[in-house]
């Protein structure tokens, strides 16, 4: 009982520390932002005319003003649309699952304490690059794609832009959920414009990632909580364009790491609950130094400080 305990307050911690402690926005802030905001405030978009991909952009706010007040969270507008109840029309993120309550207070005591935006940080994000800006411009749907389009609407998934004037394309499967089977996945193989992918939550398979091996231009794919194996991954090892990739939830090994060493373009990853090992992410990482990988680490070395602890208190008695 006293270990779940310990398990449940670090739990209650996942991403960072607790709220007394010094919130590090490397390592706990800006992986909140790159996985839940970027894609709407970003390069690609900018949802009411916000950017949280800079400091410049986040600081200065969109078109309904300042968002960050740096020392007050009460006052910021980013805090208290995050903290709505989902299905406000104000909530954010209005795409995807709403942020956890660790995250949402992690958001909050970085606003109090400032908002401390490192200069280091900073220097990497001035200039903005747009990750579209690496697919072909020249580029023209394949003679199958309309057709694939309209095979999946059927199953209640509608492939849209990513933004105007752009021939880009994006799927988010996850809305079905379990119903999304191989089968249903299958007609991708023809939609050549996807840039981003969401499999999350669905039942597809390392079998079915096959639709995938060939779609050159995607950026992004969530495969969080799927049955996806070391397998699986290896479908992906000829995306050079992937930039984002979401293991949370799987299955996968250091094994499976192997088949990502190619993917050259490849900054964020996320491990956390899978069977990979710190060693086998250092080992990707050496090759690939700039890609950004979260194993939840800090939660397990949390889990391991309050199980000592426990065990402690009962030597004591």
């Amino acid at each position: 009982m006293k270990r779940l305990i310990a398990i449940g307050a670090a739990l209650a911690c996942v991403g960072g520390l607790r709220a007394a402690d010094k919130v590090d926005f490397t390592k706990q802030i800006r992986p909140i932002f790159q996985q839940n905001c970027v894609k709407c405030h970003g390069p690609e978009k900018q949802k009411a005319k916000l950017r949280l991909d800079s400091k410049e952009a986040a600081m200065k706010g969109g078109e309904d003003g300042v968002v960050i007040v740096p020392g007050d969270a009460a006052k910021s507008d980013l805090y208290r649309r995050i903290t709505l109840p989902k299905g406000h029309d104000d909530f954010m993120p209005n795409e995807g699952d709403p942020l956890t309550t660790a995250q949402t207070d992690l958001l909050r005591d970085w606003i109090n304490q400032g908002a401390p935006w490192p200069e280091e940080a900073a220097a990497k994000e001035s200039v903005p690059t747009d990750p579209l800006a690496v697919l072909p411009k020249d580029f023209k749907p394949g003679a199958n794609e309309s057709k694939a389009i309209a095979k999946i609407a059927q199953s209640g998934v509608d492939i849209r832009l990513v933004a105007r004037n752009t021939p880009w394309t994006e799927a988010n499967f996850r809305l079905q959920g379990t119903n999304v089977t191989d089968a249903v996945l299958a007609p991708v193989k023809d939609v050549t414009s996807l840039v981003e992918v969401n499999l999350a939550k669905t039942s597809v398979t390392d079998a079915g990632l096959a639709a995938l091996e060939h779609l050159n231009n995607l950026i992004r794919l969530h495969l969080e909580l799927t049955s996806v194996t070391d397998a699986g991954l290896a479908r992906l090892k000829n995306l050079k364009n992937l930039s984002y990739l979401n293991l949370y939830g799987t299955a996968v090994t250091d094994a499976g790491l192997e088949h990502l060493k190619g993917l050259r373009s490849l900054k964020q990853l996320y491990l956390w609950q899978t069977k990979v090992t710190e060693a086998g992410a250092a080992s990707l990482k050496k090759v690939l130094p700039e890609l950004m990988i979260s194993t939840g680490a800090e939660l397990n070395t949390l889990v391991k400080k309050e199980e000592k602890s426990e065990e402690k208190k009962e030597e004591k008695k």
